[in-house]
């Protein structure tokens, strides 16, 4: 009678057990990624094709949560979350200068000339050295890269000429390159985290800004800027990344899963952004805002050495590379 009430609890309890193990294995697993762009930016529509695919081919084993307009954290900010573990996924790029020194040339003025020069420089050397350095030094993967466009420089009054820049209040991103571009050019520098842009252009704090066409469209600044300065110091991209600590919790097979629904989010966003390039200055044009053509020239020669000299001379070698393969 004893060993049949023991041998009832023991059932009883591996019956338990295996519920409980078996309710454990079925719950997802849920990233959480924080964009600074708006819901209307090719990247958040990429990561919410992504979040379904990852749905799908996991059979709801693995989800993605995303949080745009800089929701749950500034940019700055995610990054370290997703380094402490606490967020999984942004995008990011030239902002990890500030951890290691080879991305500054994510972003760096008046390198590249256009979206085809990108692809060179990511299939080279540079490209390769740039996703090792961002695993290594900064906790971060990357799943390859999305074009962002050329930045172009917009105010409320037209600019052609370094020389109209000067006493204009200028807000960039917190990198450094970007400020000793534009203070050589003689705009007075303002580092801000984007979702503060639009209240500041609208309060009179800055005086102007500079992104990518896409990103001037989908923040509205058409409301609050009339001119689009054609600048083009910038070709720009940007890297979907997920934290290394949040990608090594993922079973082998959810790795796997996630791997290859990336390489279709890259394929998917770059169909999205040669749709939206084709249009985008038709829109903003009939929103009100002024194109105005500038001496490119000009703004390279004012700007000179400026940031060459601020690279370590091993970052200054890598320059020169770069520079005699372009075309």
């Amino acid at each position: 009678m004893f060993l049949k009430r023991v041998a009832g609890i023991f059932l009883f309890f591996l019956v338990i057990t295996l519920h409980s193990c078996k309710n454990k294995k079925q719950e997802p697993y849920v990233l959480k990624a924080s964009l600074l762009v708006n819901e209307d930016h090719s990247w958040h529509n990429a990561f919410v094709f992504f979040s379904e695919r990852l749905k799908e081919k996991s059979n709801g084993r693995l989800q993605l949560e995303t949080f745009p307009s800089e929701q749950l954290a500034k940019e700055v900010e995610a990054i370290r979350m997703i380094q402490a573990g606490v967020l999984d996924m942004t995008t990011t790029s030239s902002l990890l200068s500030n951890w290691t020194e080879i991305m500054t040339f994510c972003e760096l003025p008046f390198l590249l000339q256009t979206p085809d020069d990108v692809e060179i420089l990511m299939q080279g050397p540079l490209g390769k050295r740039i996703s090792q350095e961002m695993e290594e030094k900064t906790g971060l993967k990357p799943l390859g890269y999305f074009q962002a466009g050329v930045r172009q420089l917009t105010s409320n009054k037209p600019i052609t000429h370094p020389d109209d820049l000067q006493g204009l209040i200028l807000r960039v991103p917190n990198v450094p390159s970007f400020v000793t571009a534009w203070d050589a050019l003689g705009a007075k520098t303002t580092p801000m985290a984007f979702s503060e842009v639009f209240t500041s252009l609208q309060q009179g704090t800055i005086d102007a800004q500079e992104n990518p066409l896409a990103l001037i469209k989908v923040s509205g600044f058409y409301e609050v800027q009339k001119y689009v300065n054609l600048t083009n110091h910038v070709v720009s991209w940007t890297y979907p990344v997920i934290g290394e600590k949040s990608f090594e919790k993922l079973p082998s097979d959810l790795q796997a899963i996630f791997l290859e629904t990336a390489e279709e989010m890259i394929v998917y966003h770059q169909k999205l952004f040669l749709e939206n390039e084709k249009e985008i200055r038709a829109e903003l044009e009939a929103k009100g805002m002024i194109f105005i053509d500038v001496d490119n020239a000009a703004f390279i020669e004012k700007c000179g050495t400026a940031i060459y000299e601020t690279l370590s001379p091993e970052m200054q070698k890598i320059y020169d590379t770069v520079k005699k393969d372009l075309p």
